[in-house]
Formats: structure tokens, sequence, C-alpha cells
């Protein structure tokens, strides 16, 4: 158990890691690029699943106080067509075995649960250097710190700097971008609109775009208008002058209800472009000594099976059961778990690729209230 477990990203997949291994007396430190838990808004809403995130957040042991958090109610799902016609309408409730929780909640509920100073906040990884038998690391931050590692766990997203010393596989546009956009107290200023999403989550989709959209509990409206397109189309949009990009982004939804439009056209905020990328489905890499991935880090996907973060969540439960159960051979543990982690990933990786075309293919949106109907009934 002397050994240091060094985590670079503090997103949900490590900090359930830093949790789990604090719980039972291991040494750990996050190393974070951001410079605090406010120093950007962390999205939507996530619902956590029985057989995996919420495994996670009972082995963290903070089921209560996720209960706490939990959006009762926001779990409600409506699909609807362009012209709001609705296809699908499964209304929340207090005892759904999928919670709602707001994503900023659910990380903060995690950071707090760690050790003053196990988070070293405003550490910007920028290299890694191996020394000559492969098994020390020199990690090289932006702020001129240097810091070594003898067990590495990359936990740091999308475009992992750790990833590289395990596998050259890199994320690959899906061919879909979303478009987030913001309208405060929808109810009051928007009725018709705030009406046809309903209580919870709203899903528009069609062949080549969709709109989705949720309900908070203050009656704020948060959009992501989705689109597929080349990226030197994303390129081309200036989203830096948002009226004019916002305009831009409509083209793609003329002729759809003024409802929906109105989630799209509006926002309250500068619109955030967020491009969806993909590692390839079955991922997997040679054992390399001391490192491993949790995370978008390790299986980064398209949101269309709903599992990204739950996967996190269960990476990290997994990975410190691993070393718990093996303290005198991390080695050992590490690939364990990297054995498990590549069979449960590929089967959601593949939903996910099939989600999306099913979203954006010729029978939506037909194809997605079935989808929903097989998840939800």
């Amino acid at each position: 158990m002397s050994s240091l477990i060094t985590i670079v990203g503090a997103g949900l997949g490590g900090l359930v890691t830093a949790r789990i291994l604090g719980l039972h007396g291991f040494e750990v430190v996050i190393y974070e690029a951001e410079t605090s838990i406010d120093a950007r808004a962390q999205g939507g809403l996530l619902d956590l699943h029985e057989y995996n995130g919420q495994l996670a957040v009972r082995a963290a042991g903070l089921w209560d106080t996720f209960t706490a958090l939990v959006r009762t109610g926001e779990d409600a799902k409506r699909v609807v067509d362009q012209a709001g016609t609705v296809l699908f309408d499964h209304p929340g409730g207090s005892d759904s075995t999928r919670p709602e929780i707001d994503r900023g909640d659910l990380r903060r509920m995690l950071v707090d649960s760690l050790r003053p100073g196990t988070i070293r906040w405003g550490y910007k990884l920028t290299s890694i250097s191996v020394d000559g038998d492969g098994r020390r690391r020199e990690l090289q931050f932006v702020n001129g710190h240097r810091a070594t590692a003898e067990v590495l766990v990359g936990a740091d997203g999308a475009w992992s700097r750790v990833r590289p010393l395990l596998t050259e596989a890199r994320p690959q546009y899906s061919g879909v971008t979303f478009i987030e956009t913001t309208l405060a107290d929808g109810p009051g200023r928007y009725p018709e609109t705030a009406t046809l999403v309903g209580d919870g989550t709203l899903i528009a989709p069609s062949p080549g775009q969709a709109v989705i959209a949720h309900k908070h509990a203050d009656g704020s409206l948060t959009t992501y208008a989705a689109v597929t397109r080349s990226a030197e189309w994303l390129r081309s949009v200036d989203l830096d002058d948002p009226d004019s990009g916002r305009a831009e982004i409509a083209t793609a939804f003329e002729g759809w209800a003024p409802q929906l439009r109105t989630l799209v056209t509006e926002s309250d905020a500068a619109p955030v472009v967020r491009a969806i990328h993909a590692l390839p489905v079955g991922i997997s890499w040679p054992r390399t000594p001391g490192v491993t991935l949790v995370g978008d880090a390790a299986h980064l996907m398209s949101p269309f099976a709903g599992e990204g973060a739950n996967l996190a969540l269960l990476d990290g439960a997994e990975l410190a059961r691993a070393i718990i159960e093996s303290p005198d051979d991390i080695e050992a543990a590490i690939t364990t778990y990297e054995r498990e982690l590549f069979t449960r990933t590929e089967t959601f990786a593949e939903a996910s690729a099939s989600n999306l075309m099913q979203f954006f293919g010729n029978d939506a949106p037909g194809s997605v209230a079935g989808v929903f109907r097989r998840m939800l009934a």
C-alpha cells in the first residue's frame, strides 16, 4: 500500500477512484487543469443507472448524499417530430430507477468527499517523460511543477495526455455537432415552448438534425441543437457573433414548429459548440506497467447511449476495487481491471454508434421513439 496513486483529471472517474481508495487508506493525488470546481459550467443532467453509475455511488459510500441531490420528476422523457407532434411521452416520478442529478452537483459531491489537499487545482499537464525501465514517469505542468508517478491513472477526458502512453488511437469526429443554448424562465417568457418540452427532456429528431432540450426545476431551458455537418462547415460558423452564428445554425431547422425553433434561435448566453467525437469501438491496448485510463480517456463515445458518465463512475469504482483487493501487486490489479474494462465498454460503444444512426437516419423520429419505448418500457 506504499505506492502513491497519481490521477490526472478531476472528472467523475478520477474522483470516484480517489474517493474509494482514500476510504481504504491509500495515498492519492489528483492533478486538475481547472483552477477550481467553479471554473466552468459542468453541463446538464445525468441519469444514473442501476447497473453502473449507481453501483459506483454506493461503493463510494455516498448514496444518501446522492439521493438528496436527485432532481425528482426531471427524468421525464418526450419524443416529438419536427411539427411538435408527441410520439412518445414518459412522465417523471419520484420512484425512477434512473434518477436524474445535475452533473455539477454530482461532481461537487465527489470533490467534497475527498480529504483536503487531494486535488491540486490549476495543474495543467503538458508532457510526460518515461525513464529507462519504463516504470517511472515524470509529469510536467504548465505552472512549472514536476511530479514523478509510479502508478498513473489517466482520467483526463477526450483529449487525454496520458492515453498516448498506451495507444495511438485518437478520437474521431462523428459528423455530429451540438450547439448549446440557454433560456432563463422558459415558462414565463416562452410558455408554448416550455409546455412542449414538458417536465424533463424533449427529443425532436429527424434525418440529419435534432433538437434536444431539458427543462430544469428553476424553469430554465438548456438546448442542444444537433446537426450532421462536416468539420469544414463547423469551422465556417462564426459563433463569436452570436446573432450571426445562431442564424446560420437555424437554417437547418427551417419549417420546424415555432416552439422548437425558439430553442435554437434564442439564447440568453453565447452558444457553445460541442463537436461530438468518439474513440474506435472495441478500443484496447497492451498492458503497460503502472498506467491505465478511466472514463472518456479510456472509451470516449457519443452521448446517444447515455452511458458515458455512468461508465466513468463505474470505471473509477472498479479500478479502486481491484487495487484494494490486490494492494501488494497493483500491476496485477490493473491487469484485472483492464480486462473487464475492455469487455464491458465495447457493448456500450456499439450501442452508442448504433443509436447515433437511429437519431439521425432516415427512420427518425420513429426509430428514436422506438428506442425509448424499449428502454423505458
